[in-house]
Formats: structure tokens, C-alpha cells, sequence
């Protein structure tokens, strides 16, 4: 079950890195994010794409046999860095106060539930 578990995540970091290597504006279209710039489209593109598709491809060696305290590193490194992207979140809510539910609030909840089952594997 764990495995199952840390391959779904895997596969959303590797979708999302994916989605940011071939269209980064759409990637940040939900959040007002205007891309003009191509230093702006290759700062999404490293940030979303590579590091996701480094992470997702991180889980998914977890997933498929990885072992041990690697493995268990490997895995809470990332629920950690769910749980901040979810806290950032939160100081945002503090701060800016976004009113819809999508995107902010829908990408917290999926942070929250990532950190949450991985947390459960580790």
C-alpha cells in the first residue's frame, strides 16, 4: 500500500513538471500569472518543471523498490516540503486573503494530503 501510495504522488510532481517543462503559462495561468518575459517562462519551467520532474522521478524510485533509510529520507524530505508549501499557504491566507477556493485553497489541501500520506510512509 505505502508504494501505491508514493507512486501517486510521484506521478502529480511528474505530470506538474511535465505541464511546466512544455507550457509554463498555462501552468501559472490559474494563479494571474503573466509570463512575458522568457527569463519568466525558464524560471517556471526549472522551478515547476525540472524540480518536479526530479522529485516525481525521486518518488517514483521509492515507489518501485527503493529500500531502507534512503528511501525513507527520500520520502520524508518531500512530504516536509509539501507541509511548507502548505504553510506558505497559510501566511498567505494571513496576508493576502485569496477568496476562492481555486486555485489557493484547492493546491493547499492537495499539499496537505501529499504531506500527509507520504509522512505515512516514510
Amino acid at each position: 500500500m505505502s508504494s501505491f501510495c508514493i507512486g501517486a504522488v510521484a506521478l502529480f510532481f511528474l505530470g506538474m513538471g511535465l505541464f511546466g517543462l512544455v507550457a509554463p503559462r498555462a501552468l501559472v495561468r490559474p494563479f494571474g500569472i503573466e509570463l512575458s518575459a522568457p527569463e519568466a517562462r525558464a524560471e517556471v519551467r526549472a522551478v515547476y518543471g525540472g524540480f518536479g520532474v526530479a522529485v516525481g522521478a525521486l518518488l517514483a524510485w521509492a515507489a518501485l523498490g527503493g529500500s531502507g533509510d534512503l528511501r525513507s529520507g527520500v520520502v520524508l524530505t518531500v512530504a516536509v516540503s509539501l507541509a511548507g508549501m502548505a504553510f506558505g499557504r497559510l501566511v498567505a491566507r494571513g496576508v493576502e486573503r485569496p477568496s476562492a477556493f481555486y486555485p489557493s485553497w484547492f493546491y493547499f489541501w492537495v499539499e496537505v494530503a501529499g504531506a500527509v500520506v507520504l509522512a505515512g510512509c516514510a
